[in-house]
């Protein structure tokens, strides 16, 4: 069988189209996933310098810190699963 580079070249440019991301709602999704993690950390943060001020409720500074790290850990293990995919896609033969 011989395949020759233009052929290869065009079923790429062809392939390519496919591959691109679109701007969509997967991108929305990321960025307000994101954008809840940032806010939640700050709320954690805010809550905590109150507390040093002796203006919080420790309560409230328990809950706030409960939140903080469940955020963090869920980002830990969306960064982990996402690593192991990249690790699994590594492996794969060619």
């Amino acid at each position: 069988m011989d395949i020759s580079s233009n052929f290869a070249a065009r079923a790429y440019g062809a392939a390519k189209p496919a591959t691109q991301p679109t701007p969509g709602k997967e991108d929305q999704a990321f960025g307000s996933a994101a954008q809840s993690f940032a806010d939640v950390l700050r709320n954690g943060e805010d809550t905590a310098k109150a507390a040093m001020l002796s203006s919080a409720d420790p309560h409230a500074l328990v809950e706030a810190l409960a939140q903080t790290e469940l955020a963090v850990e869920t980002a830990v293990a969306v960064r982990d699963k996402v690593v192991e995919a990249y690790q699994e896609i590594l492996r794969m033969p060619v």
